[in-house]
């Protein structure tokens, strides 16, 4: 029987480096940078006003109060977006909008607030210091600077600032195309009616939305009855299609009863089925299939109880499967305070469901139902694994666990 880190290492090793794609940059939403990206203009691009009102020398209205304004004429409109290149003379005022080019000659920028607002002369009623409601060229990031590395995921702020530089395109890491296979006689699509003996598909479902929330593009195949032939032809059409796929998940049929199909299926076509000393989720199985036409591809078989199947994605798939699309491997984890006392099989490491909260400042964890792994309404309300190490039989409450946090 393999530990969970000996079994994480055969997961890990189907996995390829990170692929690289260049895609338009306002398609790269949630993905990950595959390089560093440096500034070749300036942010600002020019000097502009920080707001909207009158460019001036400050010398020119440092003895301006409300009760002795100092009155300039005004001799420019500059509107943001006008591309000439004007010079401000001394003892004049050009009205100004916010982000338009500060002229050559001037030092300062009196927002309107602190004026009458005059068009052809105007009233300024209060003193600013050189420097005052500018944005200097460069002041964000200067040409030349990295301003995002290697990475970083980008959401709506990077985007942002690719598109200020001028980026049209970004070379990003590419995700992974995820085919979530599940198998049963007893499966039913939802919406359909149940008769006795059958259950609703509910694994295909969630590790579907398993992988597309890890970052990958997630399909699910509709699920295959307990047949070897159909299993294997429905694999390898899957397999072999112009897009085919980077990962093969199923879920069910690895156990050691009557009827395991996917054991049945795969075993002595590359793939290896072993026991993991853990609870839930002790039969698994990793290996690649190789089509009847010759494609090679990873597949990992979970098994088929919900929350064991919930269960071994997380610690199993999820990690490699966001390190090979270039994201941070591992959900954040806290050392919290049990609330209860409970116990965990011995020799087995054991996820326990659990709803971490903070009371008092400090991390505390409930553990959630019954350990079994059928219980997905259980699942569903949890937020955290509590994990156990394989010596501890119990757990006593006012213990610190180590908890994965299952929402980020």
């Amino acid at each position: 029987m393999r530990s969970v880190p000996e079994h994480q290492e055969h997961v890990n090793a189907l996995f390829a480096s990170p692929r690289t794609v260049t895609l338009p940059a306002n398609e790269a939403l949630g993905r990950v940078l595959a390089e560093d990206i440096t500034a070749t203009v300036a942010l600002p691009g020019f000097d502009n006003s920080a707001m909207d009102g009158y460019a001036v020398q400050a010398a020119d209205i440092a003895a301006a109060t409300d009760d002795e304004p100092v009155i300039l004429p005004v001799v420019e409109d500059i509107p943001a977006g006008r591309t000439d290149h004007l010079t401000l003379s001394a003892g004049t005022a050009h009205r100004i909008m916010t982000g338009a080019p500060l002229p050559a000659g001037a030092d300062a920028v009196i927002q309107v607030e602190k004026t009458d607002g005059g068009v052809d002369e105007v009233r300024i009623y209060s003193a600013v210091s050189k420097g005052a409601a500018i944005r200097s060229a460069g002041s964000d990031i200067a040409p030349g600077r990295i301003a995002l590395t290697a990475g970083r995921v980008l959401h709506a702020p990077q985007l942002g600032l690719l598109a200020a530089l001028g980026l049209a395109h970004v070379q990003v890491f590419a995700p992974l195309r995820v085919l979530v296979l599940s198998t049963g006689s007893e499966l039913v699509p939802a919406g359909t009616p149940l008769d006795h003996g059958q259950i609703y598909e509910s694994n295909g479902a969630m590790l579907t939305a398993a992988a597309a929330e890890a970052g990958a593009v997630a399909e699910q195949v509709h699920f295959v009855p307990d047949s070897v032939d159909e299993f294997r032809a429905r694999l390898d059409d899957y397999v072999d299609r112009e897009q085919g796929a980077d990962l093969i998940i199923t879920s069910g049929g690895v156990s050691a009863g009557a009827y395991e199909v996917v054991k049945d299926a795969l075993t002595g076509h590359g793939v290896e089925f072993t026991k993991v000393a853990m609870q839930p989720g002790m039969p698994q199985g990793c290996g690649h299939y190789t089509s009847a036409a010759g494609t090679a591809v990873p597949i990992i078989t979970l098994p088929g109880n919900p929350v064991s199947a919930q269960v071994s994605f997380e610690v199993f798939v999820r990690p490699p499967l966001r390190a090979a699309m270039g994201l941070p491997r591992r959900r954040r984890t806290a050392h919290a305070r049990v609330t209860e006392s409970f116990t965990s099989p011995p020799g087995k490491r054991q996820f326990r469901r659990g709803e971490l909260e903070i009371v008092g400042g400090e991390p505390t964890v409930a553990p959630i139902g019954p350990p079994g792994s059928h219980h997905l309404a259980f699942m569903a309300s949890a937020n955290a694994l509590l994990d156990i190490a394989a010596d501890v039989e119990r757990v006593e409450a006012g213990s610190i666990i180590e908890a994965l946090l299952l929402e980020d």
